[in-house]
């Protein structure tokens, strides 16, 4: 099976499906294995709220919520506390994402059929400046269908390849250790 594939995913959690998805659209054969049994798929977030961080939406706008990827990123960095050396690239992720959060995540999730309610929330809230732990503005999107219409999008896409042969999913299968026969 292992030779049949070209990518393992372990778990079947959002970030699993996602994972799963993209490589299958690159043409990728990809293996998932979970833990769980298939009523699982999703993971956390399928019992999830269904709240997304997203800077400057057109639903922070229409509720006159001014903000921009500095805010966001000046927000994450007062919450992140990154001042050691070893912090460089958890550094980098954190910046990464604020970039996807301000950028294309929105019209990616909406051209795969994601809606969000019109109200913006808070989550992790944090003083009125951007200094220290926490949001200084709401950036918490809640999906219509909550957990459940995080989930679709990507559970679908991986149905979808499963049926044509580039996803296999093995359900009450377990990662105990990773082995690398190519190396030296």
């Amino acid at each position: 099976m292992a030779d049949d594939t070209d990518a393992i995913v372990i778990g079947s959690g959002l970030a699993g499906l996602t994972a799963a998805a993209e490589l299958a659209d690159a043409g990728k054969r990809v293996l998932i294995l979970e833990q769980e049994g298939e009523n699982s798929l999703g993971g956390q977030a399928f019992w999830s709220l269904g709240g997304l961080f997203m800077v400057g939406s057109p639903e922070q706008r229409r509720m006159r919520i001014r903000d921009s990827r500095e805010l966001a990123l000046q927000d994450w960095m007062g919450s992140a506390g990154f001042d050691r050396e070893e912090d460089h690239w958890p550094r980098k992720v954190a910046e990464a994402f604020v970039d996807f959060a301000a950028g294309e995540m929105r019209s990616w999730l909406y051209q795969m059929g994601m809606r969000w309610f019109p109200v913006v929330g808070w989550a992790e809230r944090g003083g009125a400046q951007a200094h220290g732990h926490g949001n200084s503005v709401p950036r918490f999107h809640i999906t219509w269908g909550t957990g459940p219409g995080v989930v679709e999008p990507f559970e679908r896409r991986v149905r979808a390849h499963a049926e044509h042969g580039l996803v296999t999913q093995k359900f009450r299968h377990r990662a105990t250790r990773l082995v690398n026969r190519r190396a030296p």
